[in-house]
């Protein structure tokens, strides 16, 4: 049946459906100006992952943190199991913004494309995601996409989906030093520290509410203390020398491995002689090694690193916030 009204048709179907539309809004009035919620002020940072090396298990996940400032995301490197550390920290995927890599080992560096999958697949990446690391990583970002072809284009054709290849932008950072990046948060600048066969970049965050300086991995360095000067938060790798036979014996490892281990890293006490050169007021120890022995304590860690600096030591965990101001 039709009701005609001033010659304009309505089905019973219609009639219905504007009648319930009017109520509806009558009793929820439609706000004139609405808009979105401020993002939060303050920056804090978040330790992902906290143990070094690839080897996945224990208590602690693979080398990752983010930086939240403003409520804008910095990731800083990309270990096996960042994006799961990512959703556990209760951290927005559309607020990631910027990644940065300190060094192509992959336990730095593993899941960086799969980071970016993920925020597409999840129908999060709705603009740029600017990417920096060393030489290579624009191979790396290229070749994440060929390998995942076809995939990809399947999900475009039957979902509808915008190229994400188009949204990843990296960058290679070429240089020793320097500026790498800088919006109306962050100011990031890079210093590249041994870390033998490779090299590495220590980023340093300048942001409204203090300084973080991140490390990577390196050697003892005394340099780093001066790229680190008054930082507010110093994250430094460390090492346990006591537990470097254990760790060579359990992966089967060879005297050059166990070469590599020594050589390649900073023994927790040198990491509380380079917090104390920097002047740093707060040391988070992370990227431990051997980063998954229980045997070795919280107060082992802080022991060794106390001997040379007596500021306050933070012994990381998996998802630890630190505050920033």
């Amino acid at each position: 049946m039709e009701i005609s009204n001033s010659g304009r048709a309505f089905t019973r179907r219609s009639v219905l459906n504007f009648a319930l539309a009017a109520g509806a809004s009558s009793m929820f009035p439609v706000a004139a100006h609405a808009e979105a919620p401020a993002a939060p002020k303050g920056a804090k940072l978040v330790l992902l992952g906290t143990k070094g090396g690839p080897r996945v298990g224990g208590n602690r996940s693979n080398p990752a943190n983010a930086l939240i400032v403003d409520g804008v995301t910095y990731i800083i490197d990309t270990g096996m199991g960042v994006t799961a550390q990512v959703v556990k920290a209760g951290i927005d995927l559309a607020s990631i913004r910027t990644i940065l890599i300190s060094h192509m080992h992959s336990d730095h560096q593993l899941e960086f494309g799969n980071l970016v999958y993920n925020i597409w697949v999840s129908g999060a990446l709705r603009q740029p995601v600017d990417a920096y690391g060393p030489a290579g990583l624009e191979d790396m970002a290229r070749d994440f996409w060929q390998l995942n072809r076809l995939d990809v284009a399947t999900r475009m054709e039957d979902e509808g989906r915008a190229d994400p290849s188009k949204l990843l932008r990296a960058h290679d950072f070429t240089k020793k030093d320097g500026l790498v990046m800088q919006d109306e948060r962050v100011k990031v600048t890079a210093f590249t520290t041994p870390h033998p066969p490779l090299e590495n970049l220590a980023y340093r965050f300048e942001t409204p509410y203090g300084v973080v300086v991140y490390s990577g991995d390196t050697a003892y360095n005394p340099a780093l203390a001066d790229f680190a000067r008054d930082a507010d938060v110093l994250v430094h790798e460390v090492l346990y020398l006591p537990g470097v036979d254990a760790l060579v014996k359990r992966a089967n490892g060879t005297p050059a491995f166990r070469k590599h281990i020594v050589e390649s890293h900073t023994a927790a006490e040198q990491v509380g002689m380079i917090a104390a050169q920097a002047r740093a007021k707060k040391l988070v120890l992370s990227h431990f090694g051997p980063g998954d022995m229980e045997w070795i304590t919280d107060e082992m860690w802080r022991a060794e690193t106390a001997r040379h600096f007596d500021g306050e030591i933070v012994v990381g965990r998996d998802l630890l916030e630190i505050p920033l101001g």
